[in-house]
């Protein structure tokens, strides 16, 4: 793979994956904030065939599979979907597979959720990210995602133009260890929200999660910051048949 074939924010995760599998059940931004909002936009998953898009190390994956559904998960890094083979057991089909590329693998109408945790902003082209979610999903399919906060991002990498998208990044110091430097992209909410109606979607739920009390316990300092300052949102949104 050549410098120029690499996703985004490859060579960050195949270098934070070990830490990232050890650390994701506990590191509070991610099991007392995102975690609880995504699973609270989740329907009944028992018997569903479900595409974990950006699967990483297989949180969400055993989950689903604990729960009763059919699991597919995709991620573009060799190590994470390593963690998320010795998490899930064998009990779902992994493959490595570049979310900014067509999803020529998988067929139409195959599914009957796409779940999709902190993964969208690393995608360039979000239009043609929804229209190959709208593809794989049956009609009526679901897709929940959750992702960086347009306004908290704004402000976190105080940028000047808030309806611009672009390029960004920063250093990655919660996972412990050496900082890793994670590249994304930034957008305004309306880039999101304007994708998903020209894909054939309907937003049923958007949220803004506040930290529980575990986060409280866990990390006062950060819990009184999203008390006041969203980092992410969660999305649930509905394929349905436009004229």
């Amino acid at each position: 793979m050549s410098p120029d074939d690499k996703p985004l924010a490859y060579d960050a995760y195949e270098q934070l994956a070990e830490r990232y599998a050890r650390l994701i059940d506990t590191k509070p931004h991610n099991a007392f904030y995102e975690w609880p909002a995504v699973l609270a936009l989740l329907p009944d998953v028992r018997g569903l065939r479900v595409l974990d898009a950006g699967c990483g190390t297989g949180r969400y994956t055993a989950w689903l599979l604990d729960h009763g559904a059919q699991v597919i998960g995709i991620d573009t890094s060799p190590a994470m979907l390593r963690y998320a083979q010795e998490r899930t057991d064998g009990r779902a089909e992994l493959r490595l597979a570049d979310l900014s590329h067509p999803l020529d693998f998988l067929s139409d109408a195959a599914f009957d959720l796409v779940l999709s945790a902190l993964v969208i902003h690393y995608v360039e082209d979000i239009d043609a990210l929804f229209a190959e979610f709208r593809r794989v999903l049956r009609p009526e399919g679901l897709l929940v995602f959750s992702t960086g906060h347009p306004f908290g991002d704004f402000l976190y990498f105080k940028t000047e133009n808030y309806f611009a998208t672009e390029a960004v990044g920063a250093y990655w110091r919660g996972f412990g260890g050496e900082p890793i430097y994670v590249p994304q992209y930034r957008q305004p909410l309306s880039a999101t929200t304007e994708a998903l109606w020209r894909a054939g979607f309907v937003i049923e739920r958007l949220t803004e999660p506040l930290p529980t009390e575990e986060f409280k316990r866990a990390d006062r300092e950060h819990y009184d910051e999203l008390m006041q300052l969203p980092a992410f949102m969660c999305v649930r949104a509905r394929r349905v048949e436009r004229e």
